[in-house]
């Protein structure tokens, strides 16, 4: 397990998958808003990758997010489009209803950036997120990103078109967050 301050990124367990599938992916705003593609349920012991971690998948690590204090989940973590050429990735979370606005996301992002930068040695990591979704917004800050560019009206959700803000972190930049 990885450990920041607040939480821990482990492997995902089976028991994770009915919680996630029900509180994170169920959720159509919150779906719509966190993907790419449009929303569309999950049928329960379907292999949907979202929930099902393939191993092999050698440009994607996912993690279930726990609190350490009271070793419950209380999310996901994700570092995907790993490019071993360029020695890039990018990073995503998703953190339960309950578990929002408890700082639990700058803590996965300080995460996330150890295991990109120390274990996987990589030398950027990158994030697109919602203009509005301030919690990533100052969670990736707080952990270094720069406002890199905002993609106008690219991301299309539940009927308009939303910008997105485009932050960077480079090795060289990276301070871990006491």
């Amino acid at each position: 397990m990885l450990r920041g301050t607040k939480v821990g990124l482990r492997a995902r367990h089976e028991e994770d998958i009915p919680v996630l599938r029900t509180e994170l992916y169920d959720d159509v705003v919150n779906g719509s808003r966190a993907e790419g593609s449009p929303w569309r349920p999950i049928t329960p012991g379907s292999k949907d990758p979202r929930l099902v971690v393939d191993d092999t998948n050698q440009g994607m690590v996912q993690f279930s997010v726990v609190d350490l204090a009271a070793d419950t989940l209380v999310g996901t973590a994700t570092l995907w489009g790993i490019d071993t050429h360029h020695r890039s990735a990018h990073i995503g979370l998703g953190l339960l209803p309950a578990a929002r606005g408890q700082g639990y996301g700058s803590d996965v992002v300080a995460v996330l950036c150890h295991y990109g930068f120390v274990v996987r040695g990589l030398h950027r990591l990158q994030i697109e997120t919602l203009a509005d979704n301030h919690a990533m917004l100052r969670a990736a800050e707080h952990n270094g990103f720069v406002r890199e560019g905002v993609l106008r009206a690219s991301a299309w959700v539940l009927g308009e078109f939303l910008d997105e803000v485009l932050l960077g972190l480079l090795a060289r930049d990276w301070k871990p967050v006491s």
